[in-house]
């Protein structure tokens, strides 16, 4: 290989050059002179250029000082609930704009309604009418001489040796002028501030309310609806289908209770404050199915002179100083036409038979309801009497 080599370079040793080809670039140069051809290159040259600085030098931005920080959107705050006064006032009435027209079967005109809320706030809404907040009547405050004696818990009710009693002592006077009696009941008070405020300052007089016994400042509230006029009732628990999974409360009265047992519960729930003319159950479909307990109960009552005016669970049931029962629940709907319905047929039952009672919750859409209602009543041909009114003794 080596030798091969050699003699291939000695071959060629001493010959004369090669002539080399010249290269013409005449006519790569008139091209060159074109426009187009001009245009072309400068776009490509620009091109290049780019591609080029931006490899050799990276993001042009890289000198710039900057910093890198994980951002974390908050999450947006719930929306605060409403407060009782909100409640109350429902966004400007807006729930209660068709109370107007269903709350007055009458059909009588009216003009533009102001409506007086617990706080003082006024809310304009055009409706039939205007249920203003009323002047107090006021009641003997409580207690009443001669009316109460010291329990293990508190003051309970007793009847006074002249004979005088809870039930009528405490009661708001009623004299009848011969339309239509019809009462209505506002129970759950005391463990809302605005919603029982609301009630005592809304509604008439005549309406009778009725408290919790486990709402605190209870005697405080009972005192502020005497002094604006309105009898008031306690509520007694009691146990209802569903016990314990529903229950009412430490203090309920239960089925199987024996006498000495509903005495000691009762001891406490009467002995919380004074001044009520009756009581009335909260729930207890399951308690009155039982004779002995709801026996004991009534008797109880009776023995300490106390109305018991219930819901319509009881059936009319006889027992206590006196007694009643609700012909309707207003509010198992809460919805302003529904109530507003069955007032109306409150109104209409209480025109056939001469009274009606009727009995709901302090839903602040009832409380409105009632309080629109109410206030045509009298035009309309029928007297608003207290629950005491419809009460009758044993046996008359």
């Amino acid at each position: 290989m080596f030798a091969k080599r050699q003699s291939v370079l000695a071959a060629a040793a001493g010959a004369p050059p090669r002539a080399r080809a010249k290269l013409n670039l005449k006519p790569v140069a008139v091209a060159l002179k074109k426009p187009p051809v001009i245009a072309g290159l400068a776009g490509v040259f620009l091109l290049t250029t780019s591609a080029l600085f931006l490899t050799v030098l990276g993001d042009p931005r890289a000198g710039t000082p900057s910093a890198r920080i994980a951002l974390q959107r908050d999450a947006a705050p719930e929306a605060a609930p409403p407060t009782g006064f909100e409640a109350f006032s429902m966004g400007a009435m807006a729930l209660y704009q068709d109370l107007g027209d269903a709350g007055d079967p009458s059909g009588a005109a009216g003009g533009e309604a102001v409506i007086t809320l617990p706080d003082g706030a006024t809310v304009a809404g055009g409706a039939s009418y205007s249920a203003p907040v009323h002047s107090a009547s006021p009641l003997i405050k409580a207690p009443i001489a001669g009316l109460s004696q010291q329990g293990p818990n508190g003051a309970l009710p007793v009847i006074a040796p002249d004979g005088r009693v809870p039930a009528q002592a405490y009661a708001r006077p009623f004299r009848p002028n011969g339309k239509p009696r019809v009462a209505l009941i506002v129970g759950g008070l005391g463990l809302n501030a605005v919603t029982t405020r609301a009630a005592i300052e809304r509604l008439p007089a005549e309406v009778t309310l009725s408290f919790v016994p486990y709402a605190e400042n209870l005697q405080s509230w009972i005192d502020q609806a005497r002094a604006q006029g309105h009898e008031v009732m306690l509520e007694m628990p009691m146990e209802p289908t569903g016990y314990p999974n529903n229950d009412p409360g430490p203090y309920t009265l239960l089925a199987n209770s024996t006498p000495d047992d509903v005495q000691a519960k009762m001891d406490w729930l009467l002995g919380r404050a004074t001044g009520y003319f009756g009581v009335t159950n909260y729930l207890g479909d399951q308690f009155v199915a039982s004779d002995t307990a709801s026996g004991a109960y009534l008797s109880y009552l009776r023995q300490r002179g106390v109305a018991f005016v219930d819901d319509g669970t009881f059936q009319r049931r006889p027992g206590a100083w006196a007694r009643a029962s609700a012909d309707r629940i207003i509010d198992q709907t809460q919805s302003p036409a529904a109530i507003i319905a069955a007032l109306n047929s409150l109104e209409a039952q209480a025109k056939v038979r001469g009274s009606a009672l009727g009995t709901g919750f302090s839903y602040p859409v009832t409380v409105e309801a009632a309080a629109r209602w109410t206030a045509g009543l009298e035009q309309r041909g029928l007297q608003l009497a207290p629950a005491s009114a419809m009460t009758l003794r044993p046996g008359r």
